[in-house]
């Protein structure tokens, strides 16, 4: 990979690790706490619209839709952002939250009969040991829910990413904004009988900056931009060159949440951190030959690649982004 498309890979790390700490920013402004089913739904609609007009439908079933829309995207987002809303720390959730990858190689096992090799099987059981150190640290500083809740997060992500693999979709982008179509209309109405109206009508009718911001750049820089620039590169180079740069992404989350919010983890989070991150990185990567080659279940589509065909799906998402580039400037697509 030249410098240029390795700088963009690192880009989309960056874009992805400051999302934990947009979302923290949004839920908690100026003394306020902002509904977190709400929020998500916000960030959702920002997601779909206008987007789903320029994007064509994927080909696959509308079950599959449904499927990455109520996983990968309602209860993924909707647990992660409810436990940051309870108190877990935006850096620590986007370590935490990569226990997605061990959890996809274990249903990925089971549903889809994606036999694990020994290599995988040790990264997960290093990435386990890893989260109970992490579990370990948490528990002496604050309550375990809130981290309870993101490996909750974690699974119903991993469960999307089977959902996902196996609908194997022509476009990622066009699965993202169409599967978001599920996400804000559920969570809206769960948060109308969770948070009640009085506190809804509150939040829209005062919303604040950070909050808008906060989710305009959760839908187009982390979503729309992170996903169009990561699929160009998979247009490029194959998976092995590109998926590692993911590793980077709670790197850059805990240390933007240290700098940004004056997050600082214990000694126990770090070590657990480290041994969760070397289970990811021996679960998803080997070496033969002398490169690096990529194993297992395809990394989900909001950070990662959504299909081993590469080529394909990224041919697909040009495509739509040029539609995209066309009605922000107003000029008709080509296409």
């Amino acid at each position: 990979m030249n410098l240029r498309h390795s700088l963009l890979a690192i880009l989309v790390a960056v874009l992805w690790g400051l999302n934990f700490v947009a979302i923290d920013l949004g839920l908690h402004t100026n003394g306020r706490d902002v509904p977190p089913l709400l929020f998500v739904a916000m960030r959702f609609v920002l997601v779909v619209f206008p987007w789903i007009f320029f994007v064509r439908k994927p080909d696959v079933s509308w079950a599959a839709i449904v499927g990455v829309g109520l996983f990968m995207s309602a209860g993924q987002f909707g647990l992660l952002y409810l436990a940051m809303a309870l108190g877990m720390p935006a850096g620590l959730a986007s370590l935490v939250l990569q226990a997605q990858v061990l959890l996809t190689v274990l249903l990925a096992a089971v549903f889809l009969g994606e036999r694990p090799s020994g290599r995988q099987l040790a990264g997960v059981a290093l990435g386990v040991v890893g989260l109970a150190v992490v579990a370990v640290g948490r528990s002496a500083v604050a309550p375990l829910l809130p981290f309870i809740i993101v490996l909750a997060a974690a699974l119903s992500w991993a469960v999307g990413n089977v959902v996902a693999r196996k609908a194997k979709a022509a476009s990622g982008l066009g699965l993202v904004v169409w599967s978001g179509a599920v996400v804000p209309l559920p969570l809206a109405g769960l948060s109308l009988i969770i948070d009640g109206p009085d506190a809804i009508t509150a939040t829209i009718g005062d919303l604040q900056p950070a909050t808008v911001l906060s989710a305009l750049y959760t839908a187009v820089f982390a979503s729309l931009v992170g996903y169009g620039i990561w699929n160009r590169l998979l247009a490029t180079y194959s998976p092995s060159a590109v998926v590692p740069f993911t590793l980077l992404v709670p790197v850059v989350g805990m240390s933007a949440a240290w700098l940004a919010l004056q997050e600082v983890p214990s000694a126990t989070e770090v070590a657990g951190g480290l041994l969760l991150l070397g289970g990811v990185a021996t679960a998803v990567l080997t070496r033969s030959g002398g490169r690096i080659q990529r194993q297992g279940p395809a990394l989900p589509p909001v950070l990662g690649p959504a299909s081993a065909s590469g080529l394909r799906v990224a041919d697909a998402d040009e495509q739509n982004l040029q539609r995209l580039q066309g009605s922000a400037s107003g000029k008709p697509s080509e296409n």
